[in-house]
């Protein structure tokens, strides 16, 4: 017990001895907690939000006014036998005016019926969703196969021949594939942010051990052994950690109070945090946890190159 309180005392008078390179390494350890934890929570947003854009793509398939309940039935059975496809649900021509209405403002689309002397001229149809936005045209190509003549043909005579899918989503094709850009590109970022805050942290640490190189060899030519020397390093890394990660953390509460929560009820990319998997006490105590892990093994694996005398 003796000795681990003198390693706590010749690690707290190293960082006193050297302060501008303890402080260095902590000023590292505040910008690195910080831009992990502003970029965990982004990352995670905006995967959710791109996950709930991919779910709710689908494609409708019309069919004619006459067609029968017996068709509408047997026609629903094809649509789910289909491959990938996850559900199918029949929108009669009343839900489906009153969708048009929703999406293009009740008094303008009331108006154009009134034109019509108030025929709903929208048909019936399936809305049908693929179990992922990767497979949304191999099941549209599946609804519409190639018939004889390369044409494509309706798997049944009740679907509107003219137009036998079409999108209630704006460029659904693109969506899907800007989505899948944005996870991929996110991904790769967040990656090399956390490489590089790894090795800033290593590189502050190797920067504050070179400056005591000289002590580290005295104490080897004593026959002081290597973890001897190295637990009052280790010791003061977890300090430095510590002190990094609170500050930090400190920062990223205040962040989240003053800017964060306000926005909160405004804007719904805010708001989308909140439902996060990870939620922010567990996010603070992980990186946290990971600032003291990483100075203190740093200082440990940093160390080992001067311990060869």
């Amino acid at each position: 017990m003796s000795r681990f309180f003198f390693f706590i005392q010749e690690a707290f008078r190293a960082l006193r001895r050297n302060a501008a390179p303890s402080m260095a390494a902590i000023v590292t350890t505040v910008t690195t907690v910080i831009l992990l934890g502003v970029l965990i929570p982004v990352f995670q947003t905006t995967q959710a939000k791109s996950d709930e854009v991919r779910e709710s793509l689908e494609f409708r398939v019309p069919v004619y006014d006459d067609a029968t309940e017996s068709e509408i039935s047997a026609l629903q059975r094809k649509l789910e036998a289909i491959p990938h496809v996850e559900s199918v649900h029949f929108v009669t021509k009343a839900e489906a005016l009153n969708e048009f209405k929703q999406s293009y403002g009740k008094n303008k689309v009331e108006e154009s019926i009134t034109q019509l002397r108030g025929h709903n001229p929208l048909p019936g149809n399936f809305s049908v969703k693929p179990d992922d936005a990767s497979n949304l045209e191999s099941v549209r190509a599946a609804v519409a196969p190639p018939g004889p003549e390369g044409k494509p043909k309706p798997i049944s005579p009740i679907v509107v021949a003219e137009t036998p899918t079409f999108e209630q989503q704006q460029g659904a094709k693109k969506i899907e594939q800007v989505t899948s850009a944005l996870k991929i590109v996110l991904t790769v970022i967040t990656a090399l942010l956390i490489v590089a805050s790894l090795m800033l942290v290593g590189n502050t640490i190797r920067l504050s051990i070179y400056t005591r190189r000289r002590e580290v060899e005295v104490m080897r030519l004593v026959g002081a052994t290597r973890w001897f020397i190295r637990w009052p390093f280790m010791i003061e890394g977890m300090v430095v950690g510590f002190a990094g990660g609170l500050v930090a953390i400190l920062i990223l509460w205040l962040g989240k109070v003053t800017i964060v929560d306000p926005l909160s009820s405004t804007f719904a990319f805010f708001a989308a945090q909140n439902n996060s998997t990870l939620s922010f006490p567990l996010l603070v105590a992980i990186l946290f946890a990971a600032s003291v892990l990483v100075s203190a093994i740093g200082s440990g694996i940093t160390l080992r190159r001067f311990l060869k005398v």
